[in-house]
């Protein structure tokens, strides 16, 4: 169908506990979403059949819209008047979503470019196995036995190099002689995108045994990753093997009319089209119960994690065993023994649906979250790095991009947007709290736009732009992004209370108010101002900060506002909360009277 022929979409995104369906209708010349419908998702006994979860949340968009869309369990196309839509998407993360084993001849060569291509297809990586991984060959394939991944892909060696580590690495997998977790009657996929010298040698191992297909290698050579090839086979094994083993996918794949994506490959999508439409830097996170996934496009290159084990409920205590209690606790600003905090946050894990009821309850949820975002970017950080095991010749230019050998491709200063979604962030019950929230984890500089995805829909807008990509964005800009407001913070340190930047703010003419505003703001000083609309900045740190264009030089530029106003953040960078306990809890009281971030 031609782009300019669709009139009116379906979109599903079938989630792990929720199925979330939205309309996307086109009003004049612009795609705007108008209607929405949830239902428990259905892959497990009673129904056991995906479809019927998609079938209510369907529903609930006919009778809050008045369209009839579903003709029994059909959807009706072409749209004609008040019945019907255009064309029917889907994600899904179901059944656990996508789960993987990567394998690559040298654990931070190779296999890192193996993780970075399962990641970016939206799968979850169980396991890194690697010739210098440290274990034992029995214990290698005791692992491959026991995880029982959907598939695994094999890496290692460039095109031309040695081929020992990866034959090897390809026996072990005929050893372990895996079973796929879904469907007992199939053999298990494994791609093979290593040196392609070793090709026959691994049809040899593993041609029998399992579903084996060949891609082209990942590091064909040691200066450049090959990344997409591989992904798109990811790809379309998870629909072929995976999805047909689900409950229910079959008839699901009969009713879409674009290939069902992994929910995270598709948010990644949607990240990858708006960085590129705005010709931004975008750091992405979604923070769920049990999981935390972080999308980044740092100069064009995108990357994904996902931190298994940091999430808000069920995965709660792992964020407390890896951040420490004292990292939590830095950020109440009141009184609490450490048992106390325990058995609060045990609680959460055993009760994952429960919300909180008071603000002190808040504040804790408050202080998890910025750590497991915290944690999480730094698990992020060391994944999206340049490649390792290159010899780069260092010209000037290099000097200043920056970007040498196993060097982190995430530069705050260089960040222009963070998007935040999960329920924390997304219905926090102001937003200024959110935008506090993901200004203290992750410390940005300089002049960064904050903004929140309203209700979780990039995961729909993200299918939606392989069929049209002016409808997703469309969409994401108007009804999916919350813009809270901009975060302006000089990199520095100096002594509490000392003068560090001159700032001034005007509001693009023509706007309401189309006022002036203009101050100093003091190192240890958080100040928020209520600011919607447009506008320009001038700001002028002291020797010893910088904003962006060097140690205290002016910058002028744009700046946007938004429902959370706009931050300015004096904390310094690096920045923690003052180590001495009652200096602490005054600081943070102060600052969170600054930004009215709670009730009084």
């Amino acid at each position: 169908m031609k782009e300019k022929d669709l009139q009116v979409i379906i979109a599903t995104d079938c989630g792990s506990t929720t199925t979330k369906a939205i309309l996307i209708e086109k009003k004049g010349d612009t795609y705007r979403q108008t209607f929405r419908g949830e239902a428990p998702t259905t892959v497990e006994a009673p129904f056991e059949d995906v479809t019927k979860g998609v079938l209510n949340a369907i529903t609930e968009v006919e009778e809050l819209s008045g369209r009839k869309i579903l003709d029994g369990e059909k959807i009706i196309t072409p749209n004609s008047g008040n019945t019907g839509a255009d064309i029917y998407v889907s994600t899904s993360s179901a059944g656990g979503g996508l789960q993987m084993m990567v394998a690559g001849a040298v654990k931070t060569m190779t296999g890192e470019s193996a993780q970075r291509c399962a990641l970016g297809a939206g799968a979850i990586v169980m396991d890194v196995l690697a010739s210098n991984d440290g274990r034992a060959d029995h214990e290698k394939i005791e692992r491959i036995r026991q995880l029982r991944p959907d598939m695994i892909l094999l890496s290692g060696g460039t095109d031309g190099g040695t081929v020992t580590h990866v034959v090897e690495l390809g026996q072990f997998i005929k050893a372990a002689d895996p079973k796929p977790r879904l469907g007992a009657s199939y053999k298990l996929p494994v791609i093979y995108a290593g040196n392609k010298d070793a090709r026959e040698k691994i049809t040899e191992i593993l041609g029998e045994g399992t579903a084996l297909m060949k891609t082209d290698n990942l590091r064909p050579i040691l200066e450049r990753e090959n990344l997409m090839p591989a992904r798109h086979k990811i790809h379309d094994i998870f629909l072929e093997h995976v999805m047909q083993q689900a409950p229910g996918y079959p008839r699901l794949m009969n009713m879409v009319h674009a290939p069902i994506m992994p929910t995270p490959m598709a948010v990644g999508l949607m990240v990858e089209k708006f960085a590129k439409a705005k010709n931004y830097n975008v750091l992405a996170v979604d923070i769920g119960g049990a999981t935390t996934d972080v999308f980044s496009v740092f100069s064009g290159v995108f990357n994904r994690t996902v931190s298994a084990n940091l999430g808000m409920s069920y995965s709660i205590s792992n964020v407390m065993a890896e951040a420490g209690l004292p990292n939590i606790m830095r950020w109440l600003s009141f009184d609490m023994d450490e048992q106390d905090l325990r058995n609060r946050l045990k609680n959460k894990m055993i009760r994952p649906t429960t919300v909180p009821q008071t603000v002190e309850d808040l504040q804790i949820e408050h202080a998890v979250a910025r750590e497991a975002l915290r944690l999480a970017f730094d698990q992020h950080k060391m994944l999206a790095v340049g490649l390792k095991g290159v010899q780069q010749e260092r010209s000037i230019s290099d000097a200043f991009e920056q970007t040498a050998t196993g060097q982190s491709l995430i530069r705050m200063m260089d960040l222009n947007y963070i998007i935040g979604s999960g329920g924390i962030l997304a219905h926090s019950p102001r937003r200024i709290q959110s935008a506090i929230l993901m200004t203290d984890a992750y410390q940005p500089e300089g002049i960064t736009m904050l903004a929140v995805d309203s209700i979780f829909m990039m995961p729909h807008l993200g299918v939606l732009a392989q069929i049209s990509e002016k409808a997703s964005l469309d969409v994401f800009y108007h009804d999916c992004l919350v813009k809270l407001g901009a975060c302006i913070a000089p990199r520095g340190l100096a002594k509490e209370g000392q003068n560090i930047m001159e700032w001034e703010i005007t509001e693009e003419s023509g706007s309401a108010s189309g006022g002036k505003q203009s101050g100093v703001l003091k190192f240890g000083e958080l100040i928020h101002i209520p600011f919607k609309a447009k506008g320009k900045i001038s700001a002028k740190p002291v020797k010893g900060f910088d904003m962006g264009h060097g140690n205290g030089i002016k910058i002028e530029g744009e700046i946007e506002g938004g429902v959370a106003g706009i931050i300015l953040d004096g904390r310094g960078r690096p920045f923690e909360p003052p180590k001495m306990h009652s200096k602490r809890i005054a600081d943070l009281n102060k600052w969170s009277k600054s930004v009215e971030m709670y009730p009084v």
